[in-house]
């Protein structure tokens, strides 16, 4: 680990058991679907079978007559929302209606599982056998799955409210182009005019899905005063209540959502699926109603990320230094706007210092699932093309491509594509870090026989913030119960439970933090955009700081002495003239409620200063030439963290990170039908990587101390998803001498690659 920090601390860094640990690994934590409640219906829903159609009439006739139905909702019990754009939670829908669509279709259904209506029946196998009461008839259209067929001048249109308007200001009625954003800087003629050597590309991937192991649930209870309680598992139970609120037409007043424990999320569950289904029946029923997805459910109706066409152009000096760069993306929306092409865009020439550039990104709807962001939504895609191009470039030009980097490397000033200039920021210590280390330093041992190679790739992400609260409550016995607002992924619970120990330099173990409602906490972001632990860490800090205060003024209380005239430090309350007056905290807390009732510290934040995180993977292979099967043989990525709260827990997300993105490269893909079904909507034949795929994954973290942040915390849980992608097709081709320019690259991909490269 390398480090850049001013200090030691003596909770941060630290290692300490999960708060929520024992809960886990006994079976004792509770899941959104373990929650059951007095008299609880089971709810489920009718999905379209078609990937594009009219929907010409829904009879509800025979279901309502059946008398094991106790309730039905289609659209049209959605509250109606006006046809224009608004923000809802923390999504940006370009048109209201779409909100209301992707919950239950209106007019057309616009991908294969397309939600048309809901059941709520006593047990849920009843349910899903009365939905075949339900009769629809449509009218069936061509479906088109792919983005570059979707921008084809005889594509067929999915919405006839949007209005493409290009860069000219011309406006195209009648477009599956949901907008275009484009960046430049400086003069891209210019600049491309002083390269020595000119390489353009082209990259196509497919659609992939973030794999994880809890499918979407929501169980709610609608009381009779018009107050709904929902729990759930999501990413933000706070944007969940703000998009049930805009879905149902209530005032988020009325709202309660409760967060259960999450099976993983990766931005996948940042958007509601099934709380609003789930209400709307607890209020026809006057019960609680649950709900929760099949596997198949999830991959063919919940949020993948986009499948994309990317044509990359980049210019460099004889000497390697980069003059201009170019890049042209269109990424897949699915059946909404909304593909995660600005995360691209602002994130895949960011590791580089470039005076020139020019990127165009489009937003392209069609008949799939609406994506939702995945995991530093957009920036693998881009940093697949940049960074294969960046390797080519350094084998023509001879160069090490390392030194390459750092020869272009972005530092504190550089101005970033999106027009950002950044802080400190820590691309030449990692890329220094990456050339020395031992994996870097140590030759690849070629084999007689073998396909061998290495690849190494480099990439960013901005990294997220927003508004967080924390409320800190000392008991008296000496512990501290400390609620808080961020959905707990992967341990964020314990890392801002450390943030809060430091202050106070308490014991970590001696903190009690909790999730809460959305009743019982200010407003927190999502969890999400690698934001947690530097947002509601802040929260907990500042919490910890009114906590302080509240101990001194208890300590001068007990000494009749003047607030001034005491300091806190290790814990310890003390008298500046004598220094033989000590409290411990314990000591305070338990005199507490005798020197002016409870101690307690709250804040609310919405933090700036956000620090980009760095990330680069170097990996090895093998691959066989007869299957074109990839053997992984060691696998080292780095990430600069500012700093590891939590070490353990920051590993385990690079890893996590670096095993999607190696499934996400080598195997992950959506098989589409002709007409639009997903044909591998389970787990048996969506090929995600286990245990049994991968190597030891050895990260290397990296901490370049973030000015803007109390404890110099940068993001982690994103940025080493960045790299793999690039990372996997370079050592492809350094094993095979065959560049892979389209994803996944499957053996049979691979395979198909070597035997045309001998014609």
């Amino acid at each position: 680990m390398a480090t850049q920090t001013p200090k030691n601390y003596s909770a941060i860094g630290k290692r300490p058991v999960r708060h929520d640990g024992a809960d886990k690994v006994t079976g004792k934590a509770q899941y959104g679907a373990d929650l059951n409640l007095p008299r609880m219906l089971f709810g489920k829903v009718l999905r379209s079978p078609h990937a594009h159609a009219r929907i010409k009439s829904i009879d509800l006739s025979a279901a309502l007559a059946h008398p094991e139905v106790k309730a039905i909702v289609t659209s049209s019990d959605l509250s109606p929302l006006p046809d224009k754009p608004a923000e809802v939670g923390e999504d940006l829908y370009a048109n209201m209606k779409y909100v209301r669509d992707r919950i239950l279709a209106s007019d057309k259904v616009l991908f294969k599982g397309h939600p048309v209506a809901a059941i709520a029946a006593n047990g849920l196998h009843e349910a899903e056998e009365l939905l075949s009461l339900i009769k629809v008839e449509y009218e069936v259209l061509e479906s088109v799955t792919d983005v570059e067929s979707a921008m084809s001048e005889n594509a067929p249109i999915l919405h006839g409210t949007i209005r493409f308007a290009s860069m000219s200001g011309d406006e195209v009625h009648g477009s599956n182009i949901a907008s275009h954003d484009q960046y430049i800087l400086g003069d891209i003629n210019e600049g491309f005019k002083k390269a020595d050597l000119t390489i353009e590309r082209e990259y196509r991937t497919k659609t992939v899905h973030q794999g994880y192991i809890e499918p979407q649930n929501g169980t709610a209870s609608w009381r009779s005063d018009g107050h709904v309680t929902i729990w759930c598992s999501s990413q933000g139970h706070f944007g969940i209540r703000d998009q049930v609120s805009t879905i149902l037409g209530l005032p988020v007043s009325k709202v309660t959502i409760v967060p259960m424990e999450i099976g993983g999320g990766f931005g996948g569950k940042l958007p509601c699926y099934l709380e609003p289904l789930a209400a709307l029946l607890s209020k026809k029923t006057g019960t609680p109603v649950k709900m929760f997805m099949t596997r198949s459910e999830v991959i063919e109706a919940s949020g993948p990320t986009s499948g994309s066409f990317v044509r990359v152009k980049i210019g460099v000096t004889n000497d390697g230094k980069i003059t201009a760069a170019k890049g042209y993306l269109a990424f897949e929306a699915g059946a909404f706007p909304g593909s995660p092409i600005g995360g691209a865009t602002a994130c895949m020439l960011s590791p580089y210092d470039i005076e020139n550039l020019q990127l165009d990104g489009y937003d392209v709807v069609d008949n799939k699932p609406k994506t939702t962001a995945y995991r530093g939504p957009g920036a693998p895609i881009g940093a697949l093309a940049v960074e294969t191009v960046i390797d080519e470039i350094a084998e023509k030009l001879k160069i090490d491509p390392v030194d390459l980097r750092l020869l272009n490397a972005a530092k504190e000033g550089t101005r970033r594509s999106d027009g950002v200039v950044n802080g400190k920021i820590g691309m030449i210590e990692l890329s220094e870090i990456v050339k020395n280390h031992d994996h870097y330093q140590t030759p690849l041992e070629e084999v007689e026989g073998k396909l061998r190679g290495r690849g190494i790739a480099f990439g960013y992400w901005r990294n997220n913030t927003g508004p967080a609260a924390c409320v800190a409550t000392v008991t008296p016995d000496g512990a501290v119960n400390l609620s808080e607002g961020s959905v707990d992924v992967g341990g964020s619970r314990t890392a801002i439970a450390q943030q809060l120990a430091e202050v106070l330099s308490i014991p970590v173990e001696d903190v009690n933090p909790q999730v809460a409602d959305t009743d019982s906490i200010g407003y927190t972001s999502v969890t999400g955009g690698s934001g947690v632990a530097f947002k509601s860490g802040w929260a907990a800090f500042e919490a910890a700081q009114e906590v302080k205060k509240e101990m001194l003024k208890r300590a001068s209380l007990v000494w009749d002495a003047k607030e001034d005239e005491v300091e806190y430090a290790d814990g310890i309350a003390q008298h500046k003239s004598d220094p033989e007056l000590k409290l411990t905290f314990k000591e305070i807390a338990a005199a507490s409620n005798g020197t002016g009732g409870p101690i307690v510290g709250s804040a609310g934040v919405n933090p700036r200063g956000v620090g980009g995180s760095f990330a680069a993977m170097l990996v090895d292979v093998e691959v066989d030439e007869e299957t074109g099967k990839t053997t992984i043989l060691r696998c080292t990525p780095f990430t600069d963290v500012g700093k590891a709260i939590h070490p353990a827990y920051v590993e385990g997300q690079i890893q996590g990170g670096t095993a999607q993105g190696i499934g996400w490269a080598l195997n992950e893909e959506y098989f589409m039908s002709d007409d639009g079904k997903v044909m591998n909507a389970s787990l048996l034949d969506y090929r995600m990587p286990t245990s049994l795929d991968l190597p030891m994954i050895d990260p290397v973290v990296v901490e370049v101390f973030n000015p803007g942040h109390p404890f110099g915390v940068r993001g982690v849980g994103e940025s080493p998803l960045v790299p793999p992608l690039a990372a996997m097709a370079n050592a492809l081709y350094h094993a095979t001498g065959v560049r892979m320019r389209e994803l996944p690259m499957s053996p049979t991909a691979v395979k198909k690659a070597i035997d045309n490269a001998k014609i």
